[in-house]
């Protein structure tokens, strides 16, 4: 398997100044704050992180109020309330997805974390192992039960995404949960026991029926929706015809570069890796002239 990584880490990612953290309270007015009412950032009408003390004054308590990290020593501050909660005048429930572009790029990746985050403490009130009511330890990110001790961590779900190419096209994929009109490349969850490659391979026979070779790592991306790490690649055919998987698959097809469909938002790992193997195409192409 060839590495072939496009974005080397540098003081120019939106994230290179954020170190995550975690403390079960945090009090501190001054810290940027990632409010979320149910699964929606709750922004002012300018796009804008609130204050802390502003909201809670309107909105009361909030069920979470957990420090998540720092940006340039700056704390940075989750608050929750449920998705029943009425936004105070002057401030707006946004679509995660829906923000990006639309407010400051580390800002908003932070965000996400703090999605996941809230997700976390959501998802673990209770034990997996004995069903006792679980507590959030105060120095790290996990809920402890204190009945059977076990401990509950933030879940990272695994998932491929892999764009193959035969010479001039790609192979794009919509599922039946896409926007109308848009394609993909292939993606799926990483099984236990399998290795990234072995998922890659078992996926697209299962999705398309077809096989691939030359694998090469392109990026990944957390992507909180709920807590998936999207771990992407590229690949060539290597046979067969498609085939889609039913309920799985609604169409798949070949794509020239000059007919691409829709393609999927610009935060996306899946635009990034498409738009970067469009362009390794185009300048293939001016080689060869």
């Amino acid at each position: 398997m060839n590495f072939c990584h496009h974005s080397a880490y540098d003081e120019s990612m939106p994230l290179s100044s954020f170190i995550p953290a975690f403390a079960s309270r945090c009090a501190d007015d001054e810290a940027r704050c990632y409010a979320f009412v149910g699964d929606e950032l709750l922004l002012d009408d300018r796009r804008g992180l609130p204050r802390a003390s502003v909201l809670i004054e309107h909105l009361g308590p909030p069920e979470l109020d957990y420090l998540i990290g720092h940006r340039a020593g700056q704390p940075c501050r989750l608050l929750f309330w449920p998705q029943t909660t009425q936004a105070p005048a002057g401030w707006m429930n946004h679509n995660l997805r829906a923000i990006y572009g639309h407010m400051d790029e580390a800002d908003f990746w932070i965000a996400t974390r703090a999605k996941q985050m809230a997700t976390w403490d959501r998802e673990h009130r209770f034990c997996g192992v004995c069903g006792t009511k679980t507590e959030v330890a105060e120095r790290e990110p996990a809920r402890a039960c204190p009945a059977c001790g076990h401990r509950h961590y933030p879940r990272v779900s695994p998932a491929i995404m892999v764009l193959i190419r035969d010479g001039d096209r790609l192979l794009l994929a919509r599922s039946p949960h896409f926007k109308p009109g848009m394609y993909s490349a292939l993606a799926g969850f990483v099984e236990a026991g399998e290795s990234c490659e072995d998922t890659i391979h078992r996926e697209v026979m299962e999705e398309v029926g077809l096989r691939v070779k030359n694998l090469q790592w392109f990026d990944s991306q957390s992507w909180p929706f709920p807590h998936s790490l999207m771990l992407a690649f590229n690949a060539d055919y290597d046979g067969g015809d498609i085939v889609c998987q039913p309920e799985e698959i609604e169409d798949a097809q070949w794509f020239t570069l000059d007919a691409l469909p829709d393609l999927p938002m610009g935060a996306s790992i899946a635009r990034h890796l498409i738009e970067a193997t469009i362009t390794r195409m185009k300048n293939d192409a001016a080689t060869d002239q």
